[in-house]
């Protein structure tokens, strides 16, 4: 019988020294896996419409795309509530949805119900879905050192290379351009020349929006051959804008010169962004995709910059002006130096209390198991490593010894009510063979 106890008790032992190791091994895993980020992302689970119309008043803006919006995308299914702003030519409406539900879900159904109230919509306003990121998802700020290049230029090396070259990075959302000026053609009209040519605005709009068009013909066969008719009337120079024929006069054509004047220029602004007070600066905004893992993002960035900066015109370079991972590498290394503090003191605590080599060393190893274990937990219900959840970790340290030493104690008391009752019984089977 005692053979037998001996066994089991050895069976469960190895059974439970397994366990324990795999459970270890996999939370060894997890730790690997787990997002690190400096802040816990507490954003609600939300989809943003952005719908523009500007040069309209928001009282307007929230009568005729505000309120047709909100009243249409409050009957979604699982949405908590809809909130909503208007401002002069633009419209915000913030669709809140329960937390258990997914983003890319949410998104999915807010599109779906946006295609059907389109129609209700004034002519020409098309409502569009915001990045699939949150408001902690500013992981990076970047501008451009391009010394001797306008901001126009600027602007336009920002839009139409480097933006697109780092949207190309896994976990990113968008890359918003700041700064600089957006290039556009601008016709400036005399009204006293409209009035002696006896024309209109839209006539003029209408004329050069016509002219900026290209259409297509059909394919022919000449000669056993096939051709394929087309006209290319895109405009790209200030000279053929100002060659477009508005009207006819005794034979003469109207030209947008005879009207106004063409020229190369940049956007309407209402701010400006100034680097440490060294002048303006173009550049972007890296925002990252919900639920990524902000330090793999950022460094990914920065490979994909230094890959970028080797198609940048001479003396372009990247000025990185916010930079989050410096804030994650520098709150998970404090973390993680108190973390080991904490367990060499709780360790040298146990040992010098206990003054029991091999019960402090069962009780030691539950430390590492533990914290190994509760990685597994954070990755279940997607949890990041972040100040809080590691800090919280750390504060559970002195907790997580708690039941070994109880257990300790408990084994060593009932041991020693074993061993004084086995030596009494051989004192009186000593004095009993004595006697006889």
């Amino acid at each position: 019988m005692v053979h037998k106890l001996i066994e089991w008790s050895l069976r469960n032992r190895f059974i439970i020294l397994l366990l324990s190791a795999g459970i270890f091994v996999w939370g060894i895993i997890s730790i690997q896996k787990n997002p690190i980020d400096a802040i816990p992302d507490l954003s609600e689970n939300q989809v943003i419409v952005f719908t523009e119309w500007m040069g309209r008043a928001p009282q307007l803006v929230e009568d005729q795309i505000t309120y047709p919006l909100v009243t249409n995308l409050q009957g979604l299914p699982k949405i908590k509530y809809v909130r909503a702003a208007s401002m002069f030519g633009m419209s915000f409406i913030y669709v809140i949805f329960e937390d258990d539900v997914d983003v890319y879900w949410a998104r999915s159904r807010v599109l779906e119900r946006l295609s059907t109230i389109s129609s209700t919509l004034p002519k020409g306003v098309a409502p569009q879905l915001g990045p699939d990121g949150t408001g902690v998802g500013h992981i990076l700020w970047y501008t451009l050192d391009a010394p001797g290049i306008d901001l126009g230029e600027q602007r336009a090396l920002q839009d139409w290379y480097v933006k697109f070259a780092l949207q190309n990075v896994p976990g990113v959302s968008e890359i918003a351009s700041f700064g600089g000026f957006q290039k556009e053609y601008q016709v400036t009209i005399d009204p006293n020349k409209l009035l002696y040519y006896k024309l209109s605005v839209p006539e003029v709009i209408s004329a050069v929006r016509a002219n900026n068009n290209e259409s297509g013909g059909r394919k022919f066969d000449m000669s056993d051959i096939g051709y394929i008719i087309k006209t290319s009337g895109y405009l790209k120079s200030i000279k053929e804008i100002e060659d477009i024929p508005l009207k006819n006069q005794n034979g003469i054509p109207i030209k947008v010169s005879d009207i106004g004047t063409v020229q190369m220029s940049g956007e309407t602004r209402l701010g400006i962004f100034d680097h440490n007070g060294t002048g303006e600066a173009v550049g972007g905004i890296v925002v990252m995709r919900y639920g990524e893992n902000a330090d793999a993002v950022i460094d990914n960035v920065k490979e994909k910059m230094k890959e970028v900066a080797k198609g940048l015109p001479k003396g372009v370079k990247f000025n990185i002006v916010y930079d989050r991972g410096h804030l994650i590498k520098e709150s998970i290394d404090s973390v993680k130096r108190t973390l080991i503090e904490e367990m060499i003191v709780v360790s040298l605590i146990v040992i010098i209390f206990l003054f029991h080599w091999r019960s402090a060393l069962s009780i030691i190893i539950q430390i590492p198991i533990t914290i190994a274990a509760s990685f597994i937990l954070l990755n279940a219900f997607g949890i990041s490593s972040n100040i809080m959840s590691l800090t919280g970790i750390a504060l559970a340290i002195g907790v997580i010894v708690d039941n070994g030493i109880i257990m300790s104690e408990n084994a060593y008391q009932h041991l020693s009510q074993r061993y004084a009752q086995w030596e009494s019984e051989q004192k009186t089977e000593t004095n009993s063979d004595e006697k006889n």
